[in-house]
C-alpha cells in the first residue's frame, strides 16, 4: 500500500461510529463521529425495543433498523472517501460474534439479543465497504493496540497516542485511538 492511500479504522456503539482515517505511513488523516441509523428508529432494536413488541412486529422494526443502517454505512462511507486525497483501500472492523440465522432467533435468544445490533451495524459497514470495492479488515479489540505498537515500532503507544492528542486537539476518546490502532493495524497488513 502506497503512503497516498488509506485505511479507515472503526469504533462502533448502537446507531453510531468513530472512523478515524490513516495514511499508509500511520498518520492521521481524518477523524469523525457518525450516524449510522436514521433518527426516528430505535438505535439497539434488538436488545430493547424489540423485547416488548409481538415477535413479528419485532422482526419487522428490526429490519427497518437494518436498511437504514445498510444506506447510512454506504453514506458515511461516500463522505470519508469524497473527502480523501488518495484512495481509501479498506475499513477495519471490530470482529463480530456468531449470532443465530434469523432475526427472530436473535431476538429471543439471550445471548445473541445483545450482540446483534452491534453486528448489524458492522456488517452494514462491511457490505457498503465491499460494495466498493475496499478490503474488508476484522480486527480483535484485545490484541489490537499491541499489534499497532509492533506495526509502528513503537514501544510505548500511548505516549504515542497522547502526543497526537495534543498536536490535534478534542476530541480524542478511546474510540479514536481503538479506530486508529485498527486501521494503523490494518495500513501494515
Amino acid at each position: 500500500m502506497s503512503s497516498g492511500d488509506a485505511i479507515i479504522g472503526v469504533s462502533d456503539h448502537g446507531g453510531w461510529a468513530v472512523l478515524v482515517t490513516v495514511a499508509g505511513d500511520g498518520t492521521l488523516l481524518d477523524r469523525r463521529r457518525v450516524e449510522l441509523v436514521d433518527e426516528h428508529l430505535p438505535k439497539i432494536p434488538h436488545h430493547s425495543e424489540a423485547q416488548s413488541l409481538p415477535l413479528d412486529e419485532a422482526v419487522a422494526l428490526v429490519e427497518r433498523v437494518q436498511v437504514s443502517a445498510e444506506h447510512h454505512a454506504k453514506l458515511v462511507l461516500d463522505a470519508v472517501a469524497i473527502s480523501m486525497p488518495g484512495r481509501i483501500r479498506g475499513v477495519a472492523l471490530r470482529q463480530c460474534q456468531s449470532l443465530p440465522p434469523t432475526i427472530a432467533a436473535r431476538i429471543t435468544d439471550y445471548r445473541a439479543q445483545n450482540v446483534a445490533d452491534w453486528v448489524m451495524y458492522r456488517r452494514a459497514l462491511a457490505g457498503a465497504t465491499e460494495a466498493r470495492g475496499w478490503d474488508v479488515h476484522w480486527y480483535d479489540t484485545k490484541k489490537v493496540f499491541d499489534a499497532a505498537g509492533r506495526a509502528l515500532d513503537i514501544k510505548d503507544l500511548d505516549a504515542h497516542f497522547a502526543r497526537l492528542r495534543k498536536s490535534i486537539g478534542p476530541p480524542w476518546s478511546m474510540d479514536h485511538k481503538l479506530a486508529m490502532a485498527a486501521a494503523i493495524v490494518a495500513v501494515r497488513a
